[in-house]
């Protein structure tokens, strides 16, 4: 029986042809693509000012930058999300402070960030866990309050909205990724959307090495910036992956219609909160039931005998060594705690066929009975 990953891209032959075409002309690195696909992205957000990065990562840091946050700073965010969100705010000098998350959501809870607000507070980084997003209008409403920047982590939520707004059209600074495993690919990468030209023009200088280029040839560097670009190879595959983002939500959700359909509720497990309208399900995460005598890891592994990949995003990070040594300990956000032992995601790409749901249900089903 072929085995069934957690998550797949899909990648047409278009989309291949483009890039052997860039390869065939001799500029590959970053260049008229990777421009091509800034304007592209554009246009998806409202018009609104893109520059890609060779990471959402990199996108993160950068924008931790534009926002002018660095040593003494503290940074709001949640414990519950992929490690990259909390390391970007230690590299540019800064103090991560947790806010717990919500069990419904499993998004960070907006009453606890603003009860972590102290005078050092300069930014606040939501991430929409598995696709799901924040609520954007309490968001901004603690952050005008506060005069606080907001560094959304919309890694995962690609193509998903709020209120009736795609992600990304509103707001303060604004990443996404186009990792192998999100809802659109471009291999590795990602972007900052940003609020004007000036802001845009400070990324381009971060991205790479602060450098400002003069027309007589010269240039300049007025700032400290990295390595972060993206390549052409990567914008080529971007650029055939946005105009299908649609097409590949929707069967997302059409897949976990069928997972709430045919999950057999009997079992215990705490299935994601079913939101249809908001969300891109960029992954479908249930819990495993509550002391349960079957472990995650023996749950894992009797999956993959059935030829099933089953992923775990996320640990709570909090507990991991680096920042239990900065004085976190087990306890400190039990919700989160409490999803990060427990969460396995289940596969969920749109190459899937209606008839995998059922494969995925069943084996759990005969597994855990």
């Amino acid at each position: 029986m072929e085995f069934l990953p957690f998550t797949r891209p899909s990648i047409d032959e278009a989309t291949i042809a483009e890039v052997a075409e860039v390869l065939r002309s001799g500029w590959i690195t970053t260049g008229p693509r990777a421009r091509a696909f800034e304007a592209a992205l554009s246009e998806h957000v409202g018009g609104r000012p893109v520059r890609t990065m060779s990471s959402a990562t990199a996108a993160l840091e950068i924008a931790l930058r534009v926002a002018g946050v660095g040593p003494g700073d503290e940074v709001i965010t949640t414990p519950l999300t992929w490690v990259a969100t909390a390391n970007v705010v230690l590299t540019v000098g800064a103090k991560p402070v947790f806010a717990d998350v919500r069990a419904d959501t499993r998004n960070i809870d907006l009453d606890r960030v603003e009860a972590a607000i102290t005078p050092r507070t300069r930014a606040i980084i939501p991430v929409d866990l598995a696709g799901l997003p924040v609520d954007r209008g309490r968001l901004y409403e603690i952050a005008r309050r506060h005069g606080l920047r907001v560094i959304e982590d919309a890694a995962q939520s690609m193509g998903a909205s709020w209120a009736g707004q795609r992600i990304g059209s509103t707001g303060d600074l604004v990443v996404f990724s186009f990792h192998a495993n999100k809802n659109m690919t471009s291999g590795e990468g990602g972007c900052l959307v940003v609020n004007n030209e000036e802001e845009a023009r400070l990324c381009e200088k971060l991205r790479l090495q602060g450098v400002t280029r003069h027309a007589d040839g010269g240039m300049d560097v007025d700032v400290l910036g990295g390595k972060s670009n993206l390549t052409d190879i990567a914008a080529a595959v971007g650029l055939g992956q946005l105009p299908r983002l649609d097409e590949f939500n929707a069967r997302r959700r059409e897949l976990a219609r069928l997972y709430f359909e045919h999950f057999d509720k009997t079992l215990g497990f705490d299935l994601p909160l079913p939101d249809f309208q908001n969300g891109n399900w960029h992954m479908f995460q249930p819990l495993l039931p509550k002391n349960a005598a079957m472990t995650r890891g023996a749950f894992i592994e009797a999956m993959r005998a059935e030829g099933i990949g089953v992923g775990v995003h996320y640990p709570a990070m909090h507990l991991f060594t680096l920042f239990r040594a900065m004085g976190f300990a087990e306890g400190d956000f039990p919700v989160a705690e409490d999803v990060g032992r427990r969460t396995v995601t289940l596969p969920l790409f749109p190459a899937m066929r209606d008839e995998d749901v059922l494969r995925v249900c069943n084996a759990v089903s005969k597994i855990w009975k």
